[in-house]
């Protein structure tokens, strides 16, 4: 049984989806591995590495399509390549499914495909297949340095014989995978962290990592539910949105470099900074927007390129963040496909050598498992995910 990987089809995406790393772990399991060609060279694995990990390389995407019966993409399939699929094939990548609208198409070919993004993250055999934590992660990460990059000034605090300098403060708004990896990397670089979240449990990790929380005051009521739900599904009250959007712009007021991270899968992003409060920051303070390609949390926020306002504020329009770190980004999804790809497998008996591993593989999927049914976005010819 094959698997194959297809490059990604966007000049603005250097990840691929199998590492020669994967590769061989795939092989120990059983499979056979296509990739076409030069579709790791942008993350820096070149085809000669491939082939010493037991790949067969394809000069298109045509040829590992209609070898594979797996097929692994970073993102969507290019329309075209949709039509060379068969019934039964199976393509797993991150689908953007709220967003997608090549589903149907999908569906009407036959494929069974699975979804990354929709991992039920609450599912502790889950956690090795988490793309989002796996990429958000780096992606804080990254933030912070594209962040340095565009301040014209130091993060730490300096001593020197000329006065001293005063370390940078930074904001971090929303406080998810990625929110918590740009402050850990803020305070590593020197910086004065503060950070906001519509969860107020999410206080106790900002402060383990040595930020200050941005309190906002709630009534006994609002603080009993949001500690009975730990915080996701406490939806605030108006008077709570406001106090926390004043609290919010004072901060902002003051701040060097903003990092906004809210996301909300299916919708556009969460508007976090508007005009008004772009207006009062000041003259070289720069603000990352992570979500810019969904939307953005900032006003103004342009994907992929970088906006000066009238009063000289920098807004980073960071669309995808974890494709700059190609080689490292690539690597743990792979992983996380890997562990994904082992639970459409039936298990094989104790006694199977990896010499015969090929010969037993047999697929098992099973819209029934809690993993399989979760990322299943089409299957038996039908559209599965639920209209948001």
């Amino acid at each position: 049984m094959k698997i194959g990987v297809i490059s990604a089809d966007s000049a603005s995406e250097s990840r691929v989806a199998i590492t020669p790393d994967a590769v061989k772990k795939l092989r120990k399991l059983g499979f056979e591995v296509v990739i076409q060609s030069n579709a790791g060279q942008a993350a820096y694995y070149a085809d000669e590495l491939y082939q010493a990990a037991g790949a067969d390389i394809a000069s298109s995407s045509i040829e590992v399509i209609t070898q594979s019966q797996i097929i692994t993409i970073v993102n969507d399939l290019p329309a075209a390549a949709i039509d060379d699929l068969s019934s039964g094939q199976i393509v797993i990548g991150m689908l953007d499914p709220y967003r997608n609208t090549q589903l149907d198409t999908y569906a009407a070919k036959g494929a069974t495909v699975f979804a990354m993004e929709l991992l039920p993250r609450t599912l502790s055999r889950a956690q090795n297949m988490d793309v989002l934590s796996s990429q958000a992660n780096l992606a804080g990460y990254k933030a912070v340095l594209l962040a340095a990059n565009e301040y014209s000034r130091p993060f730490p605090m300096f001593m020197t014989s000329a006065g001293t300098v005063k370390p940078a403060k930074v904001v971090i708004l929303g406080v998810g995978v990625a929110g918590l990896q740009a402050i850990a990397t803020a305070k590593r670089l020197g910086a004065v962290v503060e950070a906001s979240d519509l969860r107020p449990t999410a206080r106790e990790q900002v402060e383990s990592l040595g930020g200050k929380w941005l309190d906002v005051p709630m009534s006994a009521e609002e603080a009993e539910t949001a500690k009975s739900t730990g915080g996701y599904a406490w939806t605030p009250s108006e008077q709570y949105v406001k106090d926390q959007a004043a609290v919010v712009d004072k901060a902002l007021s003051n701040a060097d470099i903003v990092i906004t991270t809210a996301q909300i899968p299916g919708r556009n992003a969460p508007r976090l900074v508007h005009g008004a409060t772009l207006a009062k920051m000041k003259a070289g303070s720069v603000l990352i927007d992570m979500a810019a390609g969904t939307g953005g949390n900032v006003e103004g926020s342009v994907p992929n390129e970088t906006i000066t306002t009238d009063n000289g504020v920098r807004i980073v329009g960071a669309a995808n963040i974890p494709s700059q770190l190609a080689a490292q980004s690539s690597d743990l999804y792979a992983n996380n496909l890997v562990n994904f790809i082992t639970t459409l497998i039936a298990p094989a008996g104790d006694d199977t050598s990896a010499s015969d591993a090929s010969a037993n593989l047999v697929l098992n999927l099973d819209m029934e498992d809690e993993i399989q049914g979760a990322l299943a976005v089409t299957h038996d010819s039908q559209v599965r995910l639920a209209k948001r």
